[in-house]
């Protein structure tokens, strides 16, 4: 290959940390389908947890702000998009109750899963007008409220959600690519916004609260818009993830494992690079993987939990900042050359 001009150089080192990102997960996709089905499904799965775990990097890794209720806008799309895309029958049979309009809508996923994550967006702005003025402790016990709240609605919410109630019926739609088709397109969000002004503004705030704010940035904007954008993201992922499973449960979804496990993904990972949300999504599936295919012949209860614990405690003893650290994948130096 020849060496890339400077304007392609510029470019490629631009696009390098997503591009990497992507083609290895379109190898390990390709790859997928020649393993077992019990294989494929576990990558289907990071693929979900990923996108998820996106959407909490383009909020938590440029603020610096920890939030415990993501899996709000989980909850809040997965529902929607089952409104949404349920035929009309499962509907009548499932849901006798739910308004009319929804009652008449059978919605294809895609489109139905872009409404759902609109709504998580308007939720955030909604939610994000308080929460974005606090910080510390204070923003994390908020964000924990609001998921909270959220949950004890759609818990009790029985004509819309089947309340405690499994709700099936939902239209199947997830494989290994439509997984990895809205893994590249969260990847691609979550580095346009580091690219652009409104990133580097809030990592300003991330770095120097005092110092940011003296140079003129609206910390409570920044964080607005991040919010916004990572409720969109994340809360697609939860309906990629009730696609995959066609139900809803309150143990799959509204329970607070998936809150923890995702926000450890992240920080094993390394918070503050998008790579660093790849890698932890992977780590932590190997890992758990492996500890629950040792657990069953053994049939040691907790086993996995506690094996997964340890890996956490290892990986921050070493690394604090996470696997990947700030760190993306570096641009080989051969396409580095110039004319």
């Amino acid at each position: 290959m020849a060496p890339l001009g400077t304007r392609g150089a510029d470019a490629l080192i631009r696009l390098w940390p997503v591009l990497s990102l992507i083609l290895i997960l379109a190898i390990v996709v390709a790859f997928s389908h020649l393993g077992p089905l019990s294989f494929e499904r576990m990558v289907i799965r990071a693929l979900i947890m990923m996108t998820v775990v996106i959407g909490l990097y383009i909020f938590i890794g440029n603020s610096g702000v920890l939030s415990f209720g993501h899996s709000t806008f989980m909850v809040v799309s997965a529902y929607m998009s089952a409104w949404l895309t349920m035929s009309v029958m499962r509907k009548k049979i499932m849901l006798p109750d739910i308004w009319e309009g929804f009652g008449l809508i059978e919605m294809h996923v895609l489109p139905g899963a872009l409404l759902a994550g609109l709504l998580s967006a308007v939720l955030a702005m909604i939610v994000g007008l308080p929460l974005m003025r606090l910080s510390g402790i204070a923003a994390a016990i908020g964000t924990f409220a609001v998921f909270t709240i959220v949950t004890v609605v759609y818990n009790q919410w029985d004509s819309y959600t089947k309340g405690a109630s499994t709700l099936i019926g939902l239209p199947t739609y997830v494989d290994l690519w439509v997984a990895f088709g809205f893994v590249a397109g969260a990847l691609l969000i979550a580095h346009v916004y580091d690219r652009s002004k409104f990133g580097l503004q809030l990592r300003a705030t991330r770095e120097d609260l005092v110092a940011a704010k003296a140079a003129g940035v609206n910390i409570v904007f920044q964080r607005m818009v991040a919010f916004v954008v990572s409720a969109f993201v994340t809360g697609i992922g939860g309906v990629l993830y009730v696609h995959f499973t066609a139900t809803i449960t309150q143990a799959n979804l509204i329970y607070l494992n998936l809150t923890f496990i995702t926000i450890v993904m992240l920080l094993v990972g390394g918070m503050r690079s998008l790579t660093g949300a790849v890698v932890g999504v992977i780590a932590i599936s190997i890992v758990s993987e492996g500890l629950r295919q040792v657990e069953k012949p053994i049939g040691v209860a907790g086993l996995g939990e506690l094996g997964l614990a340890a890996f956490m405690l290892v990986v921050l003893a070493i690394r604090p900042g996470g696997i990947a650290g700030k760190r993306e994948i570096p641009l080989p130096a051969f396409f580095r050359r110039t004319e």
